[in-house]
């Protein structure tokens, strides 16, 4: 029998994220030589990975870079995903979080193709990628990335456990004076998950069928007729509070809502994105 203890296989496990049935075959393979155990893992991980093409990443992290540009500032923000939280606390998940996001900022991504297509030290982003899901032994992908400018652009991460990396990301562009409220508005975001940041930006289809629904719900519940137009106006509106950034109660004061928390400022807000795993 190879000669190792419980705490060769808790090393090994931490240094791939590798299942722990897949660890003690490795280290019984290489006759309890750590180093060897690391190469069998990988090279079984790098064989396993079509089979892992099916499963569900549902667990990760997200992770924000801001960097200063000329006439402002940018956010790059990437989701990564893994299939077990095991793997997402682990520090090797974190350091190759860190690689994809410097890589993706660096190259100045937009989009998951030019994200995945991003030059690294070891080859490109997809590169490194697949090959720390070999030596993990777990499907990982890069499932989304974004990015916003403004003359003040505002980061704030959100862990929803405390032993697992961020997996709510709220990032906002706003003017100079905007910046004084932008972390309050950050972390409403992160909480109350706005769709859109006005009005006008809901979809005009949208609307129509918000409009249809309200209109049905109250025939439904017999309002008379000629109430109709104010109530389906009203309940319109309560969609709108739900679903618009600068028309919801602000979670830290919602006596007043985003917009007037803006304008108390003297500022403006011109774009957001939030990102959460798996959602």
């Amino acid at each position: 029998m190879a000669n190792y203890t419980a705490a060769d296989i808790k090393a090994l496990r931490e240094r791939t994220g590798a299942g722990m049935l897949d660890v003690k075959k490795a280290l019984d393979e290489a006759d309890g030589n750590a180093e060897k155990a690391l190469e069998i893992i990988r090279v079984k991980g790098l064989k396993g990975v079509a089979k892992r093409e099916g499963n569900t990443t549902s667990e990760g992290l997200v992770a924000v870079q801001v960097d200063d540009v000329d006439g402002g500032q940018v956010a790059t923000i990437v989701e990564i995903n893994s299939e077990t939280d095991f793997v997402a606390k682990n520090e090797k998940f974190i350091e190759l979080a860190n690689t994809v996001l410097a890589a993706v900022a660096a190259a100045g991504a937009q989009d998951l193709d030019a994200a995945l297509a991003a030059p690294t030290a070891d080859g490109t982003v997809g590169d490194v990628i697949n090959g720390a899901a070999a030596t993990m032994g777990e499907k990982i992908v890069l499932r989304r990335v974004a990015r916003v400018e403004g003359e003040k652009v505002t980061a704030y991460l959100h862990r929803t456990a405390k032993d697992l990396p961020p997996s709510i990301a709220a990032v906002v562009a706003t003017d100079a004076a905007g910046e004084a409220v932008a972390k309050d508005i950050a972390q409403h975001i992160a909480a109350m998950s706005p769709e859109f940041l006005s009005r006008d930006d809901v979809p005009a289809d949208t609307v129509a069928n918000e409009r249809r629904i309200a209109e049905e719900t109250s025939r439904n519940e017999g309002k008379p007729e000629a109430a109709l137009p104010k109530i389906i106006e009203g309940r319109l509106n309560g969609y709108f509070k739900q679903s618009v950034l600068l028309e919801q109660p602000l979670a830290k004061d919602p006596k007043q809502t985003v917009k007037q928390t803006l304008e108390g400022a003297g500022g403006s807000l011109t774009s957001f994105v939030r990102f959460r795993v798996g959602n």
